[in-house]
């Protein structure tokens, strides 16, 4: 998932965020589609009409979360944007919560506060300059939380390849709206940028959420979305290499107290799960 920054924020070069969002969503639900083809599903597997509602709930906040995210992406640097993505397993966690009945402890609270203050530090003195990209990643972090809500419900209901295919192909179909409606549907772009989209397509909403919607089996969603703290460590140096961007000194002070937050709320919940095999 960490590569969605990298080949996202080198296709936004080329296409704007709504063409990109409608190009990449679209092209992660051709491979998503093939591959759930491919695992011989059965009819009732391929349209699961007890869950269709749901379906169709977690492909249109998918829609709505690529235009936001890419959106967002376009006004930040990626390891700032993926900073700020920290948020997304804080809502999830918070969604468990609110919705799965699972419990949240005063020490989690701080923990989300001290990420809290880590964002404030990011964006102190530059607001005009990222506060546009912020809000849009905020907003595309609460969606995104709906959406592994509404897949955590569903994960031992339907098969995880075509909960994807579900994701991406509904998905498709909102962010091809937008880029329509809003006249911003532009392909004339460089083949480069559509070289490294098609790739990241396959990497980013596609396998990537093939993993993370298995691991729903086995993890609860809190557990799950923790692991997503990580990805700011993987952004950098993939940042560095591939697109020769660097963090700001602010980014960086302001990351490391993001990153305290959310390793101390990982750390929390792996403690308590070790207490709660014993």
């Amino acid at each position: 998932m960490s590569t969605n920054y990298i080949t996202a924020k080198y296709g936004l070069k080329g296409f704007n965020p709504e063409t990109f969002s409608f190009v990449w969503t679209t092209a992660a639900a051709v491979y998503a589609s093939i591959i759930a083809l491919a695992i011989r599903a059965s009819r009732d597997q391929i349209y699961p009409k007890k869950s269709i509602k749901a379906m169709l709930g977690l492909g249109v906040s998918t829609g709505v979360c690529m235009v936001l995210s890419w959106s967002g992406l376009a006004c930040l640097n990626p390891v700032l944007s993926s900073l700020i993505w920290r948020f997304f397993p804080v809502l999830a966690i918070l969604s468990g919560v609110l919705f799965l009945k699972e419990k949240l402890s005063r020490y989690e609270v701080v923990s989300m506060i001290i990420m809290l203050l880590g964002s404030f530090i990011s964006v102190c003195g530059r607001w005009q300059l990222v506060g546009k990209g912020v809000i849009l990643t905020l907003l595309a972090a609460v969606v995104g939380a709906i959406q592994l809500l509404i897949a955590k419900t569903q994960t031992d209901k339907v098969h995880p390849n075509i909960l994807v295919a579900y994701r991406v192909g509904i998905g498709a179909v909102i962010t091809a709206i937008w880029a329509f409606v809003s006249g911003r549907a532009d392909f004339d772009v460089e083949a480069r940028y559509w070289a490294v989209t098609l790739a990241g397509a396959f990497l980013g909403p596609c396998a990537s959420f093939l993993l993370t919607f298995r691991s729903y089996r086995y993890w609860a969603l809190s557990q799950s979305s923790l692991v997503l703290t990580i990805q700011p460590l993987l952004v950098l140096p993939l940042a560095y290499v591939f697109l020769n961007s660097l963090p700001t000194f602010k980014d960086i002070v302001g990351g490391v107290i993001i990153l305290t937050g959310a390793f101390w709320l990982a750390w929390i919940h792996i403690h308590r799960a070790s207490n709660h095999s014993k």
